[in-house]
């Protein structure tokens, strides 16, 4: 029975634990070339460390796991396979628990910016003209900031000329596609305009924000309505 055990733990154990650790480490990486070639070569030399276990046990009666003059290559056996463990948990902890944690505080992260600036560009008080345009810009990269404030500058004097005020607030916002460098976010708001002696005058509004990230910080790039087809 001792025998079956010390045979179990380190001829059969340790090969299937390493290749399952190095086919666990390629689905991590989704399977690179260089991976593959490396997989490859690395379970040629796991396959034939078997085969010659095997050959060993069936010429001297003793495997790498039942000879008793050889701890230290039982010892070494183990530590192997045991590093190629640890190696695949570390992969997989990198590239799927890191990237989806990453991903979702990304998403977080340009649904309240993008949030923020639309509802700010949508807003509009005469008594601060400026207030809502500065906070939007705030939040953007600075070739598009200048574009923005040219582009709002004009309306925000009519507005203000004419004593009208706006609010918006967000209805649903999502994002429509996101990468470690750019997303692109939806919102969807209910815009309120305020006229002198007029009843207010409400909208459904709908605008695209284009992010980018800028040493680690998501800036917005450029705001567009959502045109309905």
């Amino acid at each position: 029975m001792r025998t079956a055990w010390r045979v179990l733990a380190f001829d059969v154990a340790p090969p299937l634990a390493a290749i399952a650790a190095l086919v666990y480490i390629g689905i991590a990486l989704v399977w690179p070339l260089w991976w593959v070639a490396t997989f490859s070569v690395l379970c040629v030399l796991i396959v034939e460390a078997v085969a010659l276990n095997v050959v060993l046990a069936r010429r001297d009666g003793v495997t790498v796991g039942t000879d008793d003059d050889g701890p230290r290559l039982r010892l070494a056996v183990a530590a192997g396979a045991t590093a190629t463990l640890v190696i695949a948990v570390v992969v997989g902890y990198l590239n799927w628990f890191v990237a989806d944690r990453n991903l979702r505080n990304d998403t977080a992260e340009v649904v309240g910016i993008a949030t923020d600036v639309s509802e700010a560009s949508a807003t509009f008080s005469p008594q601060s003209p400026t207030a809502s345009i500065d906070k939007a810009t705030a939040m953007m990269s600075a070739q598009s900031a200048e574009t923005f404030k040219k582009e709002f500058a004009s309306v925000a004097k009519d507005l203000a000329g004419r004593n009208i005020s706006a609010q918006a607030a967000t209805i649903s916002a999502g994002v429509e596609a996101i990468g470690p460098a750019a997303a692109s976010v939806a919102v969807i708001m209910h815009g309120t305009q305020n006229s002198p002696g007029r009843p207010p005058d409400t909208a459904v509004l709908a605008l695209r924000v284009q992010l980018s990230k800028h040493d680690g910080r998501w800036l917005v790039d450029d705001v567009s309505p959502i045109h309905s087809r």
